[in-house]
């Protein structure tokens, strides 16, 4: 496994142990999250947006690119039965979104998953964790969605690497997944 690129300020590698076990399970789950959330209903995904812009120093801190890059980012919104529940946000520098990583512009609504867990040749860093503030370059697409602002918003992120080309994934899970989680739990 690749070693994760230094740590933004705000990310952790564990999850703090005042949070819930759910919080802790989720946070941490490995492999797919979009094969985690079909265990607790029907998973829909929609394509928020897909554009190209300049690496935020968060995440060029977190793929080791130099802050402004270019990169392509896409964002989306996985619903389960109907409840919006993670908001994810992944990007490549630009170069690799024609290269290395083009796939991830041909995804349309499949999830990311579909392209990442059937290529050995890909290695995943180790996950970390943190509640979304301002800095965090997602926050504001997590807020848009309407959680009310005093509940909390945890999200991962891990980087994935395929010659040598970061894929940087992070996921917000929203304040209704953990009301569903609490009385449903599947873990």
């Amino acid at each position: 496994m690749k070693a994760f690129p230094p740590l933004a300020p705000g990310w952790l590698a564990a999850v703090p142990p005042s949070l819930s076990s759910a919080h802790k399970y989720w946070l941490m789950r490995p492999g797919a999250l979009t094969a985690g959330l079909r265990k607790l209903g029907n998973v829909y995904l929609r394509v928020l947006d897909e554009y190209s812009q300049g690496a935020p120093a968060d995440e060029a801190r977190g793929m080791g690119i130099a802050v402004a890059s270019p990169v392509w980012v896409r964002e989306i919104l996985m619903s389960v039965d109907g409840v919006d529940s993670v908001v994810a946000r992944s990007l490549t520098p630009l170069a690799a979104s024609h290269g290395t990583w083009q796939g991830m512009r041909r995804l349309r609504t499949r999830p990311l998953a579909d392209m990442l867990y059937h290529d050995r040749s890909i290695e995943r860093s180790a996950f970390v964790c943190r509640r979304l503030s301002s800095p965090v370059p997602f926050h504001a697409t997590a807020r848009g969605l309407r959680p009310q602002p005093a509940d909390p918003l945890w999200a991962r992120r891990s980087a994935f690497w395929r010659q040598g080309q970061p894929l940087l994934v992070a996921e917000c899970f929203l304040p209704a997944f953990w009301k569903e989680v609490e009385r449903h739990p599947a873990y």
